[in-house]
């Protein structure tokens, strides 16, 4: 049947026309004000529309929009909310104050999933919700950043139980024309097609333009009626479909994805690939600035290598992407042999080990061996990755392995209360809402009185308790229980009981049974009647993961105890929505990932600017977040290599910490019935860990340490045709001819004494040969500190040797070292290379120690 369609939009009298401008930017989705307005048309119809502007304004009958046009009070409010929508898009943001007007600067981030709001399910987890947050935050800082994603016509499945607790998955459709979504058009005003088809995928995109305030978020659709019906299916689902599939939408995402940027005339100087699914956006970047710029290959590489950045996100092998390269070779094979590389030199810049043939094509290793700056997502996750990918440079020691970390954070405002905002508002000033890298506002939290936050937590409690009773109702009627069943739901939880929240994707490392350990211990908790506790539990399984499957049943048998059913409660389909109530609401958030698993985990974050105290194992963001005040740690940060007696130590130590520690503390009031300890905790936390751990500073500290130093490099490079770009590539060239022919011939230490003083300096002379490279070509270093047990360096200080002359092909470089610690010290010599333009000297392979 042939279907000849067409879009209707919602008629909005002319009064109004803000209301629908409001309803087009995410900007509403951290603005309770705006909000407002949509729940003031018809609240019944905002809850159906699934608190989605445009969707609603789709639903709503035509007289209530006349009704809302003719009220003054509604006007009224509707200009004011206007009127600061104005003032936020127009006013002069931090970016711009710190760094002047960067005209040139634009930054393109790419992600495979962002969560954003409940009306725009584009996200299935973590990823998805820090891609959204950084979108807002670099809106309210104005960085000059565009997103670049997938839309989805089905997004992430919707989760359901049936009857045994095992879960089962539906794909409802997204309609794309109730969404904020602008089509992009070219001259002509057709929809815009880019082709893809020189990477043997037959297929055009369209482009769905999202506005996240100040920040253009741009999304790549194949379904469309001019593709192969195989090929519309690219864009169906999220992390859906066989390798295959897999292989096609990231293709999609890196290389149409700047591709498409092109065909809209966006030029990004610098490209940050939030995980590995974008990485052959590098390839296409090599190839656009060859075709564009006439460089070489080489050339092209230098300046896209300079200003590419990449974050890794995942210590879990599973997480890093890996294909087989039969089927790289399929989609990629002619792309890249039109670009110049041979196929063993392309699979190589995929591979650990360029000699393994039969290693697989790595993702991250592409990324991480086309970006000049790398990053974990934790303190902790920088540590474990530099482990991870340590053979990617080889000779070179673990902690200098150049992926640094930038801590993950969350959008402040939208994981907030509207009630907590208006009273951190009230408390903190206008500078909550106006100064978002106003870390110091944060110190008035201990100014609010302990009245006035003890009654906003019993209130949002009492929200979530009403919020998990209304979905317990909706999940029972859905799986057919009988009447008497489905009432159970109005009788679980009490309102004023020590309520423990456990929200996570359901995978084995993340350890959602942990609770379950020792059912003795959690009986006595959850039973007690003086000093009751209840718990929460949310998440998904991915559809694959039959070993997250099991643990959710685990918890429903566990849970349909008698004894239990109204103390513990799983709500199911885990989003945005089901989110917000939870850390808003509860008293306690619990994490239990077996360390080092957890890269960073956002969700304790949120809950901490609640008010809500943090339990969780030293793992991912949590070894910084924690302190006196803000929570308690299960353990030390303790790492077994049996994984079954780590989990038993765990467990055993989580319930000591509740029973000695965190439900005598709940329940510990004073004679006005205050938990007076509990609530000076929650300041603490509020204090302590609001900005530290916001986006507004993650974003902020990817601008200062990325951004501008890789817009910086590339400005460099590019100046004056690309002449510096095409002078580094020829220094390559000469440091990998030459790179093996570097010879230490001597090394002396002036050693007076074998036992030395701290500040007591150390004269090194050392003789070189290199070869035909030169001593600008390099840098000399002496790499020195205390050693250690295994006899490593460890923490070492770097100090510039100089040379003195040069003889024909041997160069006299001398220097020194000062002790700087007591204790057992050493030095070692090491060469690097060492042209003044380059991002960083530690270059894979590229490293001679004396």
């Amino acid at each position: 049947m042939k279907v000849t369609s067409f879009t209707v939009l919602p008629e909005t009298p002319e009064e109004l026309n803000p209301l629908k401008e409001i309803a087009y930017n995410m900007w509403y989705s951290w603005n309770w004000e705006a909000v407002k307005l949509f729940i003031a048309l018809d609240p019944e119809c905002w809850e159906k529309s699934y608190q989605s502007p445009i969707n609603m304004l789709c639903m709503l009958p035509l007289h209530k929009m006349e009704e809302a046009a003719r009220n003054q009070d509604f006007i009224s409010q509707m200009n004011r909310v206007y009127k600061n929508f104005q003032k936020y898009l127009n006013e002069k943001p931090w970016f711009e104050k710190k760094f002047g007007e960067k005209k040139k600067s634009l930054i393109a981030y790419f992600s495979c999933e962002y969560g954003i709001d409940e009306g725009l399910p584009l996200y299935s987890g973590g990823l998805g919700i820090l891609s959204g947050d950084h979108m807002k935050s670099a809106s309210d800082l104005g960085i000059p950043l565009m997103g670049v994603g997938l839309f989805y016509r089905q997004g992430y499945f919707k989760q359901s139980l049936n009857a045994d607790g095992w879960q089962t998955e539906s794909y409802p459709e997204n309609n794309r024309h109730r969404m904020p979504l602008t089509l992009e058009r070219d001259k002509k005003g057709d929809p815009l097609l880019v082709d893809l088809s020189d990477t043997n995928i037959p297929v055009k995109f369209q482009i769905w333009r999202v506005e996240v305030g100040r920040t253009p978020l741009y999304l790549l659709d194949t379904n469309i009626s001019s593709n192969p019906p195989e090929h519309r299916l690219i864009t169906m689902q999220l992390y859906g479909g066989d390798r295959d599939m897999r292989i096609k939408q990231e293709i999609l995402l890196g290389i149409g994805g700047l591709r498409g940027l092109y065909a809209l005339g966006l030029t990004p100087r610098v490209c940050h690939i939030n995980e590995g699914h974008a990485a052959f956006l590098m390839l296409e970047r090599l190839r656009l600035h060859m075709q564009e710029e006439g460089l070489s290959l080489k050339e092209a590489f230098e300046v896209c290598w300079a200003s590419n950045i990449f974050t890794t996100h995942t210590p879990v092998p599973a997480g890093n992407e890996r294909f087989n390269t039969q089927l790289v070779q399929k989609y990629l094979g002619g792309y890249v042999e039109k670009m110049g590389f041979s196929w063993n030199d392309f699979l190589a810049l995929g591979r650990e080990d360029p000699n393994n043939q039969g290693e697989d094509f790595c993702m991250t290793v592409l990324a991480l061996k086309l970006a000049a700056r790398s990053n974990g997502v934790s303190k902790l996750h920088g540590e474990v990755s530099r482990k991870m990918w340590k053979n990617l440079w080889p000779h070179l020691p673990e902690d200098d392995v150049p992926i640094t970390s930038i801590t993950n954070g969350v959008h402040t405002r939208s994981w907030v209360s509207h009630e907590q905002a208006a009273l951190l508002q009230k408390h903190l000033g206008s500078a909550f809402v106006d100064e978002p890298m106003n870390s110091d506002m944060w110190k008035k939290v201990v100014d609010i009185p302990c009245t006035q936050l003890w009654k906003l937590k019993e209130l949002r409690r009492e929200k979530l308790v009403k919020f998990v009773r209304e979905r317990l109702r909706m999940q029972f009627t859905n799986r057919r229980l009988s009447p008497s069943e489905i009432n159970l739901a109005d009788e679980v939880l009490d309102t004023k009981a020590l309520t423990i929240g456990f929200a996570r994707r359901f995978a084995s490392y993340k350890r959602a049974n942990l609770l379950l350990s020792e059912p003795e211990r959690l009986a006595n908790m959850l039973l007690d009647s003086e000093r009751p506790v209840q718990l929460i539990f949310a998440g998904k399984a991915h559809p694959a993961d039959n070993m997250g499957k099991d643990l959710i049943k685990q918890l429903i048998h566990f849970i349909r105890d008698e004894r239990f059913r109204q103390k513990i409660v799983f709500l199911e389909d885990y989003d945005i929505n089901v989110a917000r109530y939870m850390v808003q609401g509860v008293d306690v958030w619990l994490n239990t990932p077996r360390r080092p698993m957890e890269a960073s985990g956002t969700s304790g974050m949120k809950a901490a600017v609640n008010g809500v105290l943090n339990l969780s194992v030293l793992d991912g963001w949590w070894p910084e977040g924690y302190t006196s005040g803000t929570g308690w740690a299960i353990g030390r940060g303790e790492e077994y290599d049996d994984p079954d007696y780590q989990d038993a130590v765990a467990g055993h130590l989580l319930y000591d910490t509740l029973e000695r520690e965190v439900i005598p503390l709940f329940y510990k009031r004073d004679a006005d019935g205050l938990p007076r300890e509990w609530i000076d905790n929650m300041k603490t936390t509020l204090k302590r860990l609001s900005f530290t751990f916001s986006s507004n500073r993650m974003v902020a500290e990817y601008a200062e340490r990325f951004y501008v130093h890789a817009d910086e490099d590339y400005e460099k490079l590019s100046a004056k045709s690309f002449m510096l770009a095409k002078e580094m590539a020829e220094w390559r060239k000469r440091i990998e001819e030459n790179w093996n022919r570097i010879k230490v011939v001597s090394l002396k230490a002036e050693l007076d004494d074998e036992v030395l003083r701290t500040g007591d300096e150390i004269p090194v002379v050392a003789e070189i040969e290199f070869g035909d490279l030169k001593p600008e070509d390099v840098a000399v270093e002496l790499y020195h500190g205390q050693v250690n047990d295994q006899e490593e360096i460890a923490n070492a200080h770097i100090e510039q040797m100089t040379v003195q002359k040069s003889s024909n092909n041997t160069h006299l470089y001398e220097g020194k070292i000062i002790c700087q610690y007591a204790g057992h010290y050493g030095f070692a010599l090491r060469i690097v290379p060492g042209h003044i333009a380059l991002s960083h000297r530690l270059l894979p392979g590229c490293i001679v120690w004396a």
